[in-house]
């Protein structure tokens, strides 16, 4: 059964159409690449994805549920974790910092957070030094993998990446996706946005977005 599925989404700006008649499921374990060139769509999709962005029409489930049934907060708070390409880690803070704050926010409860984010930074691959850096400290990998930790803090069943890899070089981008895939090995259904036929590669199935042509 699909964790996620979307039937018929369309989404327009103004009289622009951005995504039409798209039909799509993701399923627990598999890890997926969305592609397209520019403007066909693909951080559109992931805002649609994540609820942040409402479709002009089409429906949206979440294990076989229809979101617009869940509430809002709960489900971007608690099932779905957002990994974006800039980081959007809060500078002035460790990477320690950064995981408690997110488990704070999705108000995760009956865990001890500090224990809790130090295991979730080990994870992947952060040592006791690094975790208590201010994240402006940290290299371009180190971020990402801290940026990777804040989006597992509340346990979501799916992860959302723009871009994961965009920034940075060859190597660090294979540890990324190493990761990335383990996470589908402990059954999550991870969605990513690439343009990098390599890392399409390295994913369970790829969707190609094309550009809707804008209404006369």
């Amino acid at each position: 059964m699909s964790v996620l599925t979307l039937n018929n989404i369309c989404f327009s700006y103004g009289k622009t159409p951005v995504l039409k008649d798209l039909s799509l499921d993701f399923e627990k374990g598999k890890m997926y690449c969305i592609m397209g060139k520019s403007g066909a769509g693909k951080t559109t999709l992931l805002s649609v994805l994540s609820g942040l962005a409402s479709p002009d029409s089409g429906t949206i489930l979440y294990n076989g549920k229809n979101i617009k049934k869940i509430n809002k907060y709960n489900f971007r708070s608690k099932c779905i974790g957002v990994v974006f390409q800039s980081y959007n880690l809060i500078t002035k803070f460790t990477a320690l910092e950064n995981v408690v704050l997110s488990m704070d926010i999705a108000k995760v409860k009956g865990i001890k957070k500090r224990e809790r984010a130090l295991e979730i930074l080990s994870s992947v691959g952060l040592d006791s030094e690094e975790v208590n850096r201010r994240v402006l400290k940290l290299s371009g990998g180190q971020q990402q993998r801290v940026a990777i930790a804040r989006a597992l803090s509340h346990n979501p069943d799916i992860i959302l990446a723009d871009e994961p890899t965009g920034n940075l070089d060859g190597d660090t981008q294979n540890e990324i996706m190493q990761i990335l895939r383990k996470l589908t090995q402990e059954g999550r259904c991870v969605i990513l946005v690439s343009h990098s036929p390599q890392v399409a590669s390295m994913c369970d199935q790829t969707y190609e977005l094309v550009a809707q042509s804008k209404n006369k």
